[in-house]
Order: structure tokens, then C-alpha cells, then sequence
């Protein structure tokens, strides 16, 4: 679960934020946080342990990826969570379809025994 920890943190999530939208130096980073730039070498280093982020050096610069791989563990999360609701739910359908089908069938036994009384 290194992706939920590294995503936990609002700084390195909106870094990912960015580089959705494209590829950034590390200096284009730092420009948009009021943090310091070794803080956001840091975030960038934790981002890249988690494999959030991959970097190319273009001369004296880094330039950041996102690496839309790391998010695998996050997708298969939620798919584990979608499953495990989708079987609770279609589990309470298929009640309330046996509990509709005990209320009409009560309804209509007594409808049929209140005209025998006749």
C-alpha cells in the first residue's frame, strides 16, 4: 500500500495532479509549491519509491513522468472493493425479492380467504 502512502500527503498528490497533465522539471515543480525545493526533491523521491513518477535527465535537469503504472495497485483496490459490494448488494436484491414475493403472496391469500368468508 505504498501508493496510498505516498498519495496520502496533499503535496505529493497534486504533484501527481500535474504531471497528469504533463511532463515537468523538478524546477517547474518546486515553482508551484510554497515549499522549499529540497521538501519537494523529497516528495518527488517518495513518489518515485512508490512508482508514482519516473524521471528523464535532459542535461542539467530532471524531468518528471507520471508512470501511470503505479496506479495499478490502486486500481486493483478498488476493483477488490467494487467486487466485494457487488456481491453484498445483489445479495440484499435477491432478499428484498424474497421478501416482495412473501408480502404479495400473503397479500394474496388473504384476499382470497376473506372471499370464502362470503
Amino acid at each position: 500500500m505504498r501508493t496510498f502512502s505516498a498519495l496520502a500527503d496533499p503535496v505529493r498528490s497534486k504533484i501527481v495532479e500535474l504531471l497528469a497533465h504533463r511532463d515537468l522539471t523538478a524546477g517547474q515543480i518546486a515553482g508551484r509549491f510554497p515549499v522549499s525545493r529540497p521538501a519537494v526533491s523529497r516528495h518527488l523521491g517518495v513518489l518515485r519509491k512508490a512508482r508514482l513518477v519516473s524521471y528523464r535527465e535532459e542535461a542539467q535537469r530532471r524531468v518528471y513522468s507520471l508512470n501511470p503504472r503505479g496506479l495499478d495497485e490502486i486500481d486493483a483496490w478498488v476493483e477488490q472493493c467494487r467486487a466485494v459490494w457487488n456481491r453484498r448488494l445483489d445479495a440484499l436484491e435477491r432478499h428484498l425479492n424474497v421478501m416482495m414475493a412473501s408480502e404479495r403472496k400473503g397479500a394474496v391469500n388473504s384476499s382470497t380467504g376473506a372471499e370464502r368468508h362470503r
